[in-house]
């Protein structure tokens, strides 16, 4: 199908903060999301103590679903209003602090430790920062990203991750002529191109 009306659209970090102000955050879910639920195990993938991370998080419930299990989560969120609500309506005590390496960058971090939120744009993040993940949960982040950068966040992603780790990722399908997006539509091969 032709994607052509979608592929010169630009989401701008104002117009995702000004969703996050005005409320409108359709995409987000109040309950853990069933297809989660269904391949954790293959996110999981028998291991124990993971470190995952989560892309463009937003306030996902899924990140102190992961956590109470004994997992280490660290996301990223260009909304410090979406950090913030996430901690709170989860009455989770953390503590914030600076990003040295990124100018004007916060790490919101429980308190308990196993949870850690970038508050940046995810392009400048990089494995140096945040380390390395053995899985990542992208619900809503590929399908987020502006089509031009796909593969500069197709890069990165491949950057932050373990060699044998487990990268879920959920995509919607739609005729991108009837929608302009975001969420944009990512068809199979382009999946296949972006991440081998």
């Amino acid at each position: 199908s032709d994607v052509g009306s979608q592929k010169e659209r630009v989401v701008t970090e104002e117009e995702w903060l000004e969703k996050w102000e005005m409320g409108n955050i359709g995409f987000h879910k109040e309950q853990e999301h069933p297809l989660l639920q269904k391949y954790l195990d293959v996110l999981l993938n028998g291991g124990s103590g993971l470190r995952i991370f989560f892309p463009l998080c937003g306030k996902a419930v899924e990140m102190k679903w992961l956590a109470d299990m004994g997992h280490s989560v660290v996301g990223v969120e260009i909304s410090e209003q979406a950090v913030k609500d996430f901690f709170s309506e989860h009455s989770l005590p953390y503590c914030e602090e600076p990003v040295p390496e990124i100018s004007g960058a916060k790490m919101f971090q429980s308190t308990s430790g196993n949870i850690s939120l970038y508050c940046c744009s995810i392009y400048d993040l990089s494995s140096s920062i945040v380390g390395k993940f053995d899985g990542v949960w992208d619900r809503g982040a590929l399908v987020a990203v502006n089509p031009c950068d796909r593969q500069r966040y197709a890069s990165l992603m491949i950057n932050l991750v373990e060699k044998n780790s487990s990268y879920l990722l959920v995509t919607v399908s739609y005729d991108p002529n009837k929608h302009k997006g975001p969420p944009f539509y990512v068809p199979e091969p382009e999946i296949k191109s972006l991440f081998g």
